[in-house]
This record gives C-alpha cells, structure tokens and sequence, in this order.
C-alpha cells in the first residue's frame, strides 16, 4: 500500500500542461483535462492489450486521432470485441486485432510474423500490458510469469518490432516506443542472480522488479538507438493509481477499501491513458526519448534506474533468456 500511498501523493500534486489545440482528445466528462493534440492520418500504432481499462482508451484516442490500430491481445473474443466498441464510439475503421501472448515466446514471434506481413509501417509501439499481484506462476517457457509477460514478452516484441521502427521514423518525425511501468518501480529490487524469484516469491516483490526492469530496458534502449543515430525514441511512463481489473488479485481487505475510495482516490482509466497517449503523439515529445513521463511531464524515476552498468547487465542477460543476440548485429 506504501506505493500506492505514494502515487496518490504525486497525483494531487501533479501538473498539466498547456497543448496546442488541433483535434480533441479526452472526453468532457474526463475529471481531469481534456489535452488536444494534432490528428496522426497515415501512422500505424500497436497497443498490447489493448482490449481493456488504460490499453483499451489508448487505442480509442489514438484511433480517434486517426492512427490505424492493431491491438495485440490473447483473447480472440474480446479483442474482436474492443474493435467492435471502438469503431463505434470512434466511427473509424482503423482497428484491428492481432492474437500475441506475451506469455509465449512463440505467439509473440507469430504475431511479429502476421505484423510483417501487412507490409505496413510501424510508427507507434505502446508496451501496455500486464500481470499484477498474480500468485506464483511461470509461463509458457518457464519464467515467473510477471518478470516474463510484465518484461521479457515486451522486451522481445519490442526487439523484433525495431527495424520496422527504424525504418518508419524520419529526422522530424521520429518512431516512437512508450513502456507502461509504474511507481511500484520505486521500490523494486532487481535481483540478477534471481530474476524467476526462485529464492522466496512475493507478489508484490516480483511485480516491482518487473516494473523497474521495464525502466531500465527503456533507458538501456534509448542509449542504443541515440548510438546508432536510429529516428526512434523510446519513454517509459506511469499512469498513476488506476481503477482497473489489475486489482483483481489483491488482498480482499484492499479490494474493499479500492471500491469504496475509487471514485475519490483512483484515476479513470481514460485518465490513466492521458500519459501514454501524450507520449505517443504529444509535438512536445518529439525527438525526446529516455524520458519517465507522470502526468504528461518528465520527472526522475528511481536512482537505481540510472545504474548504466545494471541497465547494460540486464539487457544482455534478457537477450539470452528471449534467445536472441545482443544489440551489435541487430540496432547497427
């Protein structure tokens, strides 16, 4: 409860700021701001579980402002569903889903398959989902099922998906990747000797190292593709306390307290979304990149994130684990 306590905090002493208004985003009845941002006709966006609460109103608004959207989800009935909702409230056809299990190492190399075979440009990756407080429980290939959906199953899209990323960015309008995190990364502790919490499992301690991992990745790719001079950026963002079914494993006591402050203490998930979407199509974003993003603004994440040498140790470690090589033959 220390994190959320500590969201909550940022929450009320968050700022927005002004945007240029082209084309609506958030709706009136949004609580917090209602940003505009310039519509994005032609560009081409992949949401990872996209089907519901922040994933699901990140593909509408970017739908809305013209992207073409291919959700990636592991559920055929509700991802066919979520197209059939959006194209309704959005009255574009612009929304597809993509079958991609980030629990899998191979429906997640399919759906960069089926991707690729669109012959479409990328313009947008969105890192979205997640598993959290789940009790212990390994994927597909055998790794604790947070560290491996939360990171290694984004870690690996994201990899796969980079030269189509590159290839899609231009000097003055760069791709972009956003990584959803979360304020849990600030007390996370990233074991490398452990990553599969083999040793002693705690809900919460493998949903934090996963969240932190996510952070580091993102700082670790930025560094690689400002090397290599790629038109591609990469940001991680925290949405705040979110009333979503994220909540769904917690303690039934938190449950409690979660439905009866959510209407006063958690964010909407079309609010929770605000973040993300800013960073995906924000003109003040452009050509920034290894930035952590609350609140529509860059803030600092956790000291430990900065650790270039753990962001370095991670990455190479994480590219063993997804079996592929590391960033020399793949970013150059």
């Amino acid at each position: 409860m220390c994190a959320i306590a500590k969201e909550l905090g940022k929450q009320r002493a968050g700022k927005v700021p002004v945007l240029p208004r082209e084309t609506p985003l958030l709706s009136q009845e949004c609580r917090w701001y209602d940003p505009v941002f310039p519509t994005q006709n032609g560009k081409v966006a992949i949401v990872t579980g996209g089907t519901e609460g922040i994933g699901y109103q990140t593909v509408k608004h970017l739908a809305r402002l013209g992207m073409h959207v291919i959700i990636a989800g592991n559920s055929e009935s509700e991802g066919q569903k979520a197209v059939r909702k959006i194209k309704e409230e959005t009255l574009t056809g612009k929304v597809e889903f993509l079958y991609c299990d980030l629990a899998s190492m191979k429906s997640i190399r399919q759906f960069v398959q089926r991707f690729r075979a669109k012959n479409c440009p990328l313009h947008v990756l969105v890192n979205n989902a997640g598993v959290m407080l789940v009790p212990e429980r390994k994927t597909e290939d055998g790794f604790e099922e947070h560290f491996g959906l939360n990171y290694l199953g984004h870690f690996l899209l994201t990899n796969l998906l980079l030269d189509m990323l590159k290839q899609s960015g231009t000097h003055s309008h760069n791709a972009r990747i956003i990584t959803v995190s979360s304020a849990t990364h600030y007390v996370g502790e990233l074991h490398l000797n452990d990553l599969q919490s083999r040793c002693s499992y705690s809900p919460h301690g493998a949903y934090a190292q996963s969240k932190l991992a996510l952070v580091l990745f993102t700082y670790r790719l930025q560094h690689l593709l400002t090397a290599n001079g790629s038109h591609v950026t990469a940001n991680v963002v925290d949405p705040g306390v979110v009333n979503t079914e994220l909540y769904k494993h917690v303690f039934w006591v938190v449950k409690v307290v979660k439905w009866m402050t959510a209407w006063l203490c958690f964010k909407t998930p079309e609010e929770g979304a605000s973040t993300t979407i800013y960073a995906a199509v924000s003109p003040e974003m452009e050509g920034a990149g290894g930035c952590y993003l609350y609140n529509e603004e860059r803030t600092k994440s956790a000291d430990i994130a900065y650790d270039e040498e753990l962001q370095r140790r991670l990455w190479t470690e994480s590219c063993k684990m997804v079996g592929i090589s590391d960033e020399t033959s793949r970013l150059h």
